[in-house]
């Protein structure tokens, strides 16, 4: 499904109780990839609720993937909240909530220590937090000396506001360009496994990731989503401490008609 979020989803619906008959989410198209992904894998209907900006590309990919989809022009989360209280039966799987679904995208840390580089930094985009603290939980139990820092976009802060608050803050966001990490009300859950394992947290502007996304398809060919550049553009416009650092690129769902309209600065 060319996302990493397919881990954690995939771990936390494969312990749901019996009697669940589906599993109801939301999010900016590869958690709601991850969700169909993972009903579909363990005989469960997936109903999934996203902003009707969705990128088409992700909309039909979680269609292919065996999801019914809701699109709303009010708060995705809120509405899959509320839809699976409706009846026992559904389960709500909420990225950054559940510490299974942080689990599962930790195991990209132990990819990163299984390289046997000598890292001193984890650079990782930050949405909800669970890639995040996933890969910092790991990465900290193994080696409490490197640091993680979370990158999030300045269009939409505010995971970055609640982590330096220690407390959960509401902003709304500007835009959707950066729809993998733009949210507007983090977890609680979240934000607390944030303060515990993230170092630093960085905000990138919109032209910056742009221009990181050229960068990628020129010099790495790679075609990265706006957020999975995040952490690249931090590191390319801000002075992120370590001799050696690990930047996590995520996203493999680009929309090719997005980078027709990109323009570098």
């Amino acid at each position: 499904m060319r996302s990493f979020k397919g881990r954690g989803a995939d771990f936390m619906v494969g312990a749901l109780p019996p009697g669940s008959t589906a599993v109801c989410g939301s999010g900016g198209g590869n958690f709601g990839q991850a969700i169909a992904y993972a009903a579909r894998r363990h005989g469960l209907r997936a109903e999934v609720f996203v902003p009707a900006s969705m990128s088409p590309v992700k909309l039909d990919r979680m269609t292919a993937l065996g999801a019914t989809v809701h699109k709303t022009h009010d708060d995705p989360k809120a509405m899959a909240t509320t839809y699976a209280a409706e009846k026992p039966e559904r389960i709500l799987v909420a990225d950054g909530k559940d510490a299974r679904i942080s689990e599962g995208a930790g195991t990209i840390g132990v990819e990163l220590l299984r390289s046997r580089v000598d890292i001193d930094t984890v650079v990782v985009p930050v949405g909800d937090g669970a890639l995040a603290t996933g890969v910092a939980k790991w990465i900290k139990a193994q080696r409490p000396d490197v640091r993680i820092v979370g990158v999030g976009t300045s269009a939409a802060p505010a995971m970055a506001e609640s982590w330096r608050a220690g407390t959960v803050i509401e902003i709304e966001r500007r835009n959707t360009f950066t729809a993998g990490i733009s949210i507007s009300k983090p977890w609680p859950e979240a934000v607390t496994r944030m303060r515990d394992l993230v170092d630093d947290m960085i905000l990138v502007a919109d032209a910056a990731i742009v221009d990181t996304m050229h960068l990628a398809a020129r010099t790495l060919g790679v075609l990265l989503e706006p957020a999975g550049a995040a952490g690249l553009a931090a590191v390319a416009g801000h002075d992120v401490p370590g001799d050696v650092l690990a930047v996590v690129l995520t996203g493999a769902n680009a929309d090719l008609a997005t980078y027709s309209e990109l323009t570098v600065r």
